[in-house]
């Protein structure tokens, strides 16, 4: 089980998740760094834990506005490899993640425009750099759910994995942040399951040690963790 560190942005600080609810994220207070800015929180994941790899959420992107280059250029120039989710609605700004040389696209589906995309997406830029985040939000799939062949998290995974996904992060935002467990664990089993190569990486409620080990068993392969890392409450060795 590979642990991957979360880094949510929003105006350039490194912000603490809260069920999704994105007007309360407020800077974190940790207990690995005194700082909020986004290189000094990488620095204190790769002092404490060995950790390298990192998954950026750039909120402000999301949303709408332009990436945060400058915060990806630092970090990969002090040596960390990044999965960027930077709401990559169409191509353009996918092109414009891998022209930056970011190691890995995320593809939201809070914000890609559909599965044709998504299909597009992992032709040209490869399944092993294309990761496909299915968003949910109390279980519900988030975004424009219409364009998928059925509008249930399933349905959508499944349609997903047809299409050349091979990396998926099943993420529900209420969970971010509560230190209530993942909650998916049904659904990642059956995925696991049916798609035995996929590479399935959860996230959001990870607390403890026990929960990456109930992950495991359902198939999971990583984790993305933040809170529990900040906390104090999920202690890790070195790379995972």
């Amino acid at each position: 089980m590979r642990i991957i560190p979360v880094l949510d942005i929003m105006a350039g600080q490194v912000v603490r998740g809260m069920a999704g609810r994105r007007s309360e994220y407020r800077p974190i207070v940790s207990q690995l760094s005194s700082s909020c800015q986004p290189l000094d929180v990488a620095q204190a994941f790769r002092t404490h834990f060995g950790l390298t790899e990192l998954y950026l959420a750039d909120l402000d992107a999301i949303a709408g506005a332009a990436p945060a280059w400058p915060i990806y250029t630092a970090l990969r120039t002090h040596g960390f490899r990044l999965w960027v989710d930077a709401g990559v609605r169409a191509r353009e700004q996918a092109a414009a993640l891998a022209d930056h040389g970011i190691e890995g696209i995320v593809v939201g589906l809070e914000t890609v425009s559909g599965p044709e995309t998504l299909a597009a997406l992992c032709q040209e830029f490869g399944s092993d750099r294309m990761i496909f985040s299915l968003d949910l939000k109390g279980g519900q799939p988030l975004g424009t759910v219409s364009a998928w062949r059925a509008p249930d998290a399933w349905s959508i995974a499944v349609q997903a994995a047809d299409l050349g996904v091979r990396r998926m992060i099943v993420l529900d935002l209420e969970r971010v942040g509560m230190g209530a467990g993942a909650g998916t664990e049904e659904l990642c089993r059956s995925l696991a399951q049916r798609f035995p190569l996929l590479k399935i990486v959860a996230g959001g409620g990870v607390r403890d040690r026990s929960d990456l080990d109930r992950l495991e068993r359902c198939g999971v392969r990583a984790a993305l963790v933040a809170s529990a890392l900040h906390d104090g409450r999920l202690q890790v060795t070195g790379p995972t």
